[in-house]
């Protein structure tokens, strides 16, 4: 049977992050992505310009579409913007039998804010415990905290055993945030992972964290264990940033290469 992952995010009219660059993380390592959108944004390479959240009822029977019809395996939750909408999500997804990637989508890559400050209390009430994998990175880990970014490993796990005590079974709390030449990724859950790779000097990582959660979703769609697809999403990121500089588009922070296997040199 086809593996079928399923995208609930914002559209990023650049093509390089949120809905864009999900489906092609899917497309990517083999699964058939479907998608729900909850947002419409004016973006590009160096900035959002507009953003238009979709009505309630809209992502609501969007939700209920995909459901009626494909047997989505995994879901990943990007951009929701406002309570409304994660409360609307979370109500199209409690019950099912499904693994659930939410990546709390809070300011995109060039500074511009995505989510209302008054909806993180509804992300953590409403999503984190329907997480199967919940993969801020530093600062959304500390927002979600409501406290400072980590500066270390010590308090970066502590951190992300805080936010597991809030229902998530596994967080990765991404490392590209901090300093140094090397990235390391924590993934804290019933075991304990560390993810290093070198430190790649680009200015395309535009949609990173996106193409992350996504192909995390993917693995899982496909069966894998926790462990092993976030350890194959990671392996597949970091040579997706390598190639990120064969990408001529835009004049900002490019897009990763989500096709680097595929597309010739």
């Amino acid at each position: 049977m086809t593996a079928i992952a399923l995208t609930i995010a914002g559209s990023d009219s650049g093509g390089g992050a949120g809905i864009q660059a999900d489906l092609k993380a899917f497309s990517a390592l083999g699964v058939y992505g479907a998608s729900v959108l909850t947002a419409i944004t004016a973006q590009n390479t160096r900035a959002v310009t507009a953003v238009e959240p979709l009505s309630p009822e809209l992502v609501r029977a969007q939700i209920a579409a995909v459901f009626d019809d494909l047997e989505v395996r995994a879901v990943k939750i990007g951009m929701l913007g406002d309570p409304q909408l994660i409360r609307t999500v979370a109500e199209g997804l409690r019950g099912r039998d499904l693994a659930v990637v939410v990546d709390p989508v809070m300011v995109a890559k060039s500074g511009d804010r995505l989510l209302a400050a008054d909806a993180i209390a509804a992300l953590r009430s409403e999503l984190l415990p329907l997480a199967t994998v919940l993969t801020p990175n530093l600062p959304e880990a500390a927002e979600l905290l409501g406290t400072a970014p980590a500066p270390d490993l010590v308090i970066r796990e502590a951190q992300g055993r805080a936010l597991g005590a809030l229902g998530p079974g596994w967080v990765l709390m991404k490392g590209g945030h901090a300093d140094g030449p090397t990235c390391a990724d924590l993934l804290l859950g019933p075991e304990r992972h560390l993810l290093s790779a070198p430190r790649i000097a680009t200015r395309n990582t535009h949609g990173t964290g996106c193409s992350l959660s996504a192909a995390i979703a993917a693995g899982m769609a496909l069966g894998l264990a926790v462990p092993e697809a976030v350890a194959r999403a990671h392996r597949w990121l970091h040579s997706a940033i390598a190639a990120a500089d064969r990408l001529q588009v835009g004049s900002g922070h490019g897009p990763v290469h989500h096709f680097h296997e595929w597309w010739q040199a």
